[in-house]
C-alpha cells in the first residue's frame, strides 16, 4: 500500500510540475533567431525556420546577455537572439530580449 501511495504522489508531482512548465510562459510567443534588421523600436529576426518576424520593442522591454542586463544598444545585426513576445493585435510586442553571447554564423 506504501508503495502505491508513493507512486501515485510521484505521478502527482509530475503532472504538476509539468503543467507549471507549460503555462510558464503564458500567452507569450518564443522567437528564436537572428537580428537581420533593427528599426527604431522593432527587430526583424531570421527564425529558425527561416521566416522573417519582426517583433517591436518598448519602453519596458528587459534585455539580457546571458544572465546579465543590457540595453537594446547590446542587439545588432547578426545577433542571435531568443525573444519572449506577446501578441498584440496583428503585431509582435517583446516583453525579453535575450541575446547571445556567440555572433551568427553567416546564413545563405
Amino acid at each position: 500500500m506504501k508503495k502505491l501511495s508513493w507512486t501515485l504522489v510521484c505521478k502527482l508531482s509530475c503532472v504538476l510540475l509539468l503543467g507549471t512548465l507549460a503555462s510558464a510562459h503564458g500567452n507569450m510567443e518564443h522567437i528564436l533567431g537572428t537580428v537581420v534588421e533593427i528599426k527604431d523600436h522593432s527587430l526583424s529576426v531570421k527564425t529558425t525556420d527561416g521566416a522573417v518576424k519582426t517583433i517591436d520593442f518598448e519602453d519596458q522591454t528587459k534585455y539580457l546577455k546571458g544572465d546579465s542586463p543590457v540595453t537594446v544598444k547590446e542587439v545588432q545585426v547578426g545577433s542571435r537572439v531568443a525573444i519572449h513576445a506577446q501578441k498584440h493585435d496583428n503585431s509582435l510586442h517583446a516583453s525579453e530580449v535575450k541575446i547571445g553571447t556567440n555572433a551568427a554564423r553567416s546564413q545563405h
